[in-house]
């Protein structure tokens, strides 16, 4: 995928077909945007009292949906995508593909039901699901640079797991240590993502940029996320996790000032990655701030998935789905606005709480408002891009 080659193409003069299970992104992308922006009248709707019998509620359930929900089904439109290009085997179509997408939209519905096992049980079986259908075209390709995905896939089921299984009552460990384990895992997948795609997009889109990857930075700042995993899952805190934090950062900030984000403020489809990555070290001073007790983890953890990871999706899904249904890749006046609202609605949730504490209520609603019509926008402009060839 990272090659962006138009897997599906606009016939000029045919009449229209209908290519929603043609490939994974066109049904994940959109299954993931509608979600996004329906999500937060779910939220109300859970507060109001209206959905009392719900399995997961309150701020367990906002978690789990934003992380198991949204996020991994970004990644499953991705990774089928890109398994495709990467190994030259086909990845899942047609009734396959619509199956994998009603198990997705399932635990969606489970989760808001009493029926805590089968809700378990269908979320817990998705990513071991995409897992399987990834595993199949790498091995037969033997892309071993990619197996890595596959592994980190059974551990965003494991993780989520351990959230069900503490709220079945089973085990006694809180809930939130599989949702950290989960959002460390996806901030190792995005930072490889971002590695692979952002200096490349970059030096496309820019003559002159020269965006450069360092194997050095790259493995330092990679390593060290994933030594972040690993002291999560330990349950490091104090002074010592801040300072890998803030090593962390440092390596982060280094890789992005290679990618030499100046260079694009005049290319939206390309600054909008670049201000999305900057998220990263942001959120990774406010983890370091958060062990010390100086600022509430919340404001890390939304640093990392209204900022890091709605950026970089909201940013992707439209270069992604203009490059591989063949139109030209030009972000116009509804992407703009898709890239502001997002944007903003991360800077309103982690920003105002930061100078004002007692907003924090009213920059919650004014940042769900944003991000909802962030994606709303997004998928009535590419509903159709995406259903139709």
């Amino acid at each position: 995928m990272t090659t962006l080659i138009p897997l599906n193409s606009p016939r000029k003069g045919a009449k229209p077909r209908f290519a929603l299970w043609d490939l994974g992104f066109r049904p994940f992308y959109l299954l993931a945007s509608s979600f996004a922006a329906l999500s937060i009248g779910v939220w109300a709707l859970q507060f109001s009292g209206l959905l009392p019998n719900a399995y997961l509620h309150g701020s367990m359930w906002h978690a789990h949906e934003m992380l198991f929900g949204f996020t991994l089904a970004v990644l499953t439109g991705f990774l089928l995508t890109a398994a495709q290009n990467w190994s030259g085997q086909p990845t899942p179509k047609g009734p396959y593909l619509a199956a994998l997408a009603a198990l997705w939209v399932a635990g969606r519905v489970l989760v808001l039901s009493p029926w805590g096992w089968l809700a378990a049980a269908v979320n817990v079986a998705f990513p071991l699901a995409l897992a399987t259908a990834l595993a199949i075209p790498l091995y037969r390709a033997r892309n071993r640079r990619n197996y890595f995905f596959v592994a980190l896939l059974v551990m965003m089921a494991w993780a989520q797991l351990l959230v069900h299984l503490h709220g079945l009552g089973v085990m006694h460990m809180p809930g939130w240590a599989g949702i950290l384990l989960g959002l460390d895992g996806m901030l190792f997948v995005i930072c490889v993502m971002a590695g692979r795609v952002i200096p490349m997009f970059t030096n496309n889109a820019i003559p002159g940029a020269q965006a450069v990857r360092q194997p050095w930075v790259e493995k330092i700042a990679l390593g060290l996320v994933l030594l972040i995993l690993v002291a999560d899952a330990l349950q490091v805190t104090g002074a010592w996790f801040a300072l890998l934090a803030l090593l962390t950062m440092l390596a982060h900030l280094m890789r992005l000032g290679l990618w030499r984000p100046w260079k694009t403020f005049k290319t939206p489809l390309v600054w909008v990655l670049h201000a999305a990555y900057a998220w990263i070290p942001l959120h990774l001073a406010l983890r370091a701030m958060a062990a010390m007790d100086w600022v509430s983890s919340s404001l890390a953890t939304h640093a990392l998935t209204t900022g890091a990871i709605g950026g970089l999706v909201i940013g992707m899904m439209t270069r992604t789905a203009l490059g591989h249904t063949g139109r030209k890749l030009i972000a116009g006046k509804a992407e703009i606005t898709c890239y502001a609202l997002v944007a903003a609605a991360a800077w309103v949730r982690v920003a105002a709480p930061l100078i004002d504490a007692s907003i924090l209520p009213v920059a919650v609603l004014v940042s769900a408002l944003l991000w909802s019509a962030g994606f709303a926008i997004y998928t009535l402009k590419y509903w159709r891009i995406l259903s139709w060839d």
